[in-house]
């Protein structure tokens, strides 16, 4: 990604300097009203739209040291967490630029190490009072009248002629783009074993002030599995939402009132006063304005809470999810299907109209299926010499005996289909084609033991390995179907769904006209999932919309305006110099660090439309910052404007002169441990990267530009 670059001074920090221009370049990703930024290959002229500090740093030349220790945290926070990298991002850009300002000011290195460290601490100790429990969060939720939802109180019709396909998994609720919009029910659609989770379906919304209604498929003639007395539509007053996250109150965006409400399944009378289903409403106080994914996930949650009830199993597992992008759909399309989804060529799709509705013998390769494949950690013998690596396998006689000896493994054993892990030998893939033999490769992980479980199939390494024990039985391949009934055919690749009996995979069809697009709707739905998964695992969560890190800047600067005793200062420091450095700049690099705070803040308000100015922005934290002084606790300050929705709303844009407020929570792990990966970067680059300069003329700037 090339771009223009700020001039890196020779006289002052350059690892710092090269961190904070790297983190401006994030800038636009903060809050919920994200700048998405274009990213163009230059190899291929390709652009993709991204959202993401990951997808951005990804796309960024990092030659210096500090950009790719950088990148090796936001990707370490990326891996454990998948949400966080822009707090992260930012922090680092915005605490850099802190730390330069000290080192202006001759603030000694430990100093600054030691009083930061200690100061991020005291906040991360002090947060824990912003904290509420899911069972407390889903009690609050639904007892109020604001709700964190995007959609009006709407009640939906349910008709033969406005039923989903069965095929797609019955708690999907369609993305309406228009009221009107009419789904009809395709009645030629195959009833399978997951059908026992089909009994009742949920039309989309139809219009507004409608009815809701019970209706079973026609086909379907069995009682349903859920206890209770079946579906009831929610009729409490929700509240459009038009930014989410952060200072979102009631709007008139056009998008939010086009929508229609969700419909819920019950398992039994609730005490719910909105009688909400699984997780509650959690997915959407955690989405930050993904209204798409929200759906998504809502269904996904639902379906595993229903077979939860079933098999004592865990109510949301985040392995049973595997993801399928479809290019050329409509995003109204995208859905939560049962089984795997995935796509293959029109040559493999003419196997699988040939073993339709046919049970199929499964086989699973762990690894590739290719000749040169060896496992991990594969030692070739000591007294071997090669004389010739990869041999062709069109020329040579020795690629075509492997072709050979292969396929008469599959046949001998009558394998019908192969799911492999890994890459698919492209000669071999032909072969198996021409003897009606599927073999799909890149099999996500989720997908590959869903199937061993349910199949009984053991996978194996090398296709030598294979004995009639590792075989399995019982899995379907279809075309997948959309909502409409009818098999797509994408040009190039053809979606198709395999399936099995029992099997608790669900795929979440993500699907855009928009190629650019088609990385970033991934994206969010994964951030969503991984919210969702943090905050149960932690069982809490923080309160949202800024007010967490509004107590940090309220509780640094009250740190900053105590005196530090120097009898303290060696009993904390447990160093006298140390001690005496600490209480001398103290106060110097606490600033510097609420600094931080305050910027972070100041540009999630200007992002988020509500306010005009950085400056403006500021004036408002230097409001509630007062205030919360006066009050006294400032954690009961924050907690009592953030129930009022009141919290950080800046004096323009166009909610302003509205008082209500919209409920929203941040994950508590991941927020922190994006803070203690940002400062901790930071203190790395400063002590590894501390230069004495020596030789430079006086005033004299370098004119080396960095290169993003």
């Amino acid at each position: 990604l090339p771009m223009a670059f700020r001039d890196v001074n020779a006289r002052r920090h350059i690892g710092l300097q090269q961190l904070l221009s790297l983190a401006l370049t994030g800038r636009t990703l903060l809050g919920p009203m994200k700048a998405c930024k274009f990213i163009v290959d230059e190899s291929t002229n390709q652009c993709t739209l991204i959202c993401s500090a990951v997808r951005l740093i990804e796309s960024l030349d990092l030659t210096s040291a500090a950009g790719q220790l950088l990148n090796e945290t936001i990707q370490a926070q990326n891996k454990e967490f998948r949400t966080g990298m822009s707090t992260l991002l930012f922090l680092v850009g915005a605490w850099s630029n802190a730390i330069l300002e000290c080192l202006q000011q001759n603030v000694p290195v430990s100093a600054i190490v030691s009083v930061m460290s200690e100061g991020l601490n005291s906040c991360c100790a002090t947060v824990p009072c912003l904290q509420m429990s899911i069972h407390d969060v889903n009690q609050e939720l639904c007892s109020s009248s604001v709700r964190p939802n995007a959609f009006k109180s709407q009640t939906c019709q349910i008709g033969c002629d406005s039923l989903l396909n069965p095929q797609i998994f019955p708690y999907f609720q369609k993305d309406i783009s228009t009221p009107e919009e009419v789904i009809p029910i395709n009645s030629s659609s195959h009833q399978d074993d997951d059908s026992n989770f089909n009994k009742r379906l949920v039309s989309p919304v139809t219009g507004f002030g409608s009815i809701s209604s019970l209706v079973k498929p026609a086909a379907d003639k069995s009682t349903s599995v859920i206890s209770g007395s079946g579906v009831i539509a929610s009729s409490c007053n929700k509240q459009k939402l038009t930014h989410s996250r952060y200072f979102s109150t009631l709007g008139k965006s056009r998008f939010s009132s086009q929508q229609g409400n969700f419909q819920r399944f019950l398992s039994g009378p609730s005490a719910d006063p909105c009688e909400c289903y699984g997780v509650g409403h959690l997915p959407m106080a955690l989405s930050h304005g993904n209204q798409i994914s929200v759906k998504l996930l809502e269904s996904i949650v639902a379906y595993q809470q229903e077979r939860a009830e079933c098999s004592g199993s865990s109510q949301f597992n985040i392995a049973e999810i595997v993801t399928c992008s479809l290019l050329g759909l409509p995003e109204s399309y995208s859905c939560v299907s049962p089984g795997f989804v995935t796509l293959v060529s029109p040559e493999q799709a003419a196997v699988i109209k040939y073993f339709e509705d046919k049970p199929l013998r499964v086989l699973l390769t762990d690894g590739d299926l290719t000749e040169q494949y060896r496992h991990l950690g594969f030692n070739r013998p000591c007294n071997v010499r090669t004389i010739l690596e990869h041999p062709s396998l069109l020329e040579g006689r020795d690629g075509d005996l492997w072709l050979s000896s292969m396929l008469d493994i599959l046949i001998s054993f009558e394998v019908n289909l192969v799911l492999v892990k890994g890459n698919v030998c492209e000669n071999l893939m032909e072969r198996c084609i021409a003897n009606s033999i599927l073999v799909i490769g890149s099999v996500a992980r989720g997908g590959f033991c869903a199937f061993g479980e349910v199949t009984g199939a053991q996978s194996v390494t090398y296709l030598t390995q294979l004995n009639a024990a590792y075989v399995g039985s019982g899995a379907q391949v279809e075309l997948w179907k959309g909502c409409d009934g009818r098999a797509m055919d994408l040009g190039e690749l053809v979606p198709v769904r395999i399936k099995a009996p029992g099997i608790p995979l669900l795929t979440a069809v993500l699907t855009t006209t928009v190629a650019s697009k088609m990385q970033l709707i991934e994206d969010q739905f994964w951030t969503l999932a991984y919210r969702l998964h943090h905050a149960l695992n932690d069982q809490k969560v923080f309160l949202g919309g800024g007010a967490v890190e509004l107590l940090c800047l309220s509780h640094i600067q009250t740190l900053a305006e105590q005196p530090l005793q120097p009898a303290n200062a060696v009993k904390e420091f447990r160093n006298p110099w140390l001690a005496t450095s600490a209480t001398e700049y103290k106060s110097v690099v606490l600033r510097a660090l609420a600094s931080g705070w305050k910027q972070y803040l100041s540009v999630v308000m200007c992002n988020s439309a509500k306010a005009a100015s950085e400056l403006e922005a500021c004036t408002s934290l230097e409001h509630h910052l007062k205030k919360a002084a006066e009050c006294g606790s400032p954690s009961a300050y924050i907690l009592q404007e953030f129930r009022r929705g009141a919290l950080l709303r800046g004096g323009s844009g166009p909610s302003a002169d509205q008082g209500e407020g919209v409920t929203v929570y941040d994950n508590v792990t991941a927020k922190t441990e994006a803070w203690r990966r940002a400062l901790d970067l930071v203190l790395l680059v400063l002590q590894t990267d501390a230069e004495i300069i020596t030789g430079p003329k006086r005033n004299h700037v370098s004119s080396e530009f960095m290169f993003l």
